[in-house]
């Protein structure tokens, strides 16, 4: 019931932009190091108190590493009710407003872990309030023992480097610079650069995909609006931008697997052998949830079968492939009025990366 794949020859910037030399981070290596070298140094404590300090500036670290925030942010979480474990978010009050930030799965179980041990109840309200100093200078240890040099070793290129793995992750800028807390794209902009030879490559790209969205029928992109569940089915209504309504009966399973609520953007497409057709304004009979008018475009015949397509009000185009006698029987022209209707188990859900 649904497909979480994305075509390999999908438009992908992500791939081949650069980062201003301006902008210091680290590589997927480094970083690798970097958080290997904090864990061994924390697994390494001895003694109450020293394991007390370093579990407390190794969780402070990976927040950094994970949030992109800034250190300050972090050091003034108050963890009474920052963290809500249950969507697996962080709230950080940055300079104009409160962000909310998802945290890695892995983590947030870690941190609820951790702020639930004996250690963190004495702590509560106060667990990440630790010396600014003494974090940095734990950063440039544990740099030093990988081998970076201390202008890499810092909660700002933590930051920067959390920017340009989203980035290159496919995170659109304007969203990056949300999780940052930034006021504006141009300083988020350094992040990600493209030379001219990247400019033309994704223009042609996005030229053939535009192209293929354009032929593209049965295919609607919209937002998830309602989601009714029982311990099996889940059924998913979405709405297009245009306001069309679609309806899906999926697995609970899928519903998980592709971690859709309510806003999630979503696509639906519906294969042609599955949508019916009715000729003028006739009401449609049986379960099908999904019913939509258009205005018939061209009519493909053949003996056995044909290949009707028309037109919604906003522009959509959808299709239903029929017997040819059943399309000799409505006798369908270009110009006329009919309904196109489908189950909403025929509808295949698919995740969208904005």
């Amino acid at each position: 019931m649904s497909d979480n794949k994305s075509p390999r020859n999908r438009l992908a910037p992500q791939d081949i932009f650069s980062v201003s030399q301006e902008v210091r981070h680290l590589e997927a290596a480094q970083l690798r190091e970097f958080e290997a070298a904090f864990t061994a140094w924390k697994n390494a404590a001895r003694g109450g108190k020293s394991m007390q300090a370093r579990q407390r500036l190794h969780m402070v670290f990976l927040l950094l590493r994970h949030t992109g925030a800034r250190l300050g942010e972090i050091l003034s979480l108050d963890d009474r009710s920052a963290f809500d474990h249950e969507r697996s978010m962080v709230a950080i009050q940055g300079r104009n407003a409160i962000r909310q930030v998802p945290l890695p799965e892995e983590l947030n179980a870690s941190v609820s872990e951790m702020l639930a041990s004996p250690m963190g109840c004495a702590l509560r309200g106060e667990f990440f309030h630790v010396d600014p100093g003494y974090l940095r200078r734990t950063c440039y240890a544990r740099g030093k023992e990988c081998g970076l040099p201390r202008d890499l070793a810092n909660p700002r290129v933590l930051r920067n480097t959390r920017a340009v793995e989203m980035l290159r992750g496919g995170v659109p800028l304007a969203v990056v610079k949300e999780i940052l807390g930034q006021s504006s794209l141009d300083l988020a902009a350094g992040f990600q650069q493209f030379t001219s030879q990247d400019v033309e490559s994704i223009v042609r790209l996005a030229q053939q995909d535009m192209r293929k969205r354009t032929s593209a029928r049965n295919s609607f992109i919209g937002r998830v609006e309602r989601i009714v569940t029982d311990t099996v089915m889940a059924e998913v209504s979405l709405r297009t931008r245009s306001g069309v309504e679609i309806c899906a009966i999926i697995t609970t399973d899928s519903l998980q697997s592709m971690r859709l609520a309510e806003g999630s953007p979503v696509a639906a497409t519906i294969k042609a052998p599955l949508v019916n057709i009715m000729a003028g304004n006739s009401e449609t009979t049986g379960s099908a949830r999904n019913r939509l008018r258009a205005t018939i475009l061209r009519v493909l015949e053949s003996p056995a079968v044909a290949e009707i397509t028309g037109r919604l009000e906003d522009g959509t185009e959808v299709c239903a492939l029929i017997s040819g006698q059943a399309a000799r029987d409505m006798a369908l022209r270009p110009g006329d009025t009919a309904q196109f209707w489908f189950k909403a188990l025929s509808v295949v859900l698919n995740t969208v990366h904005l």
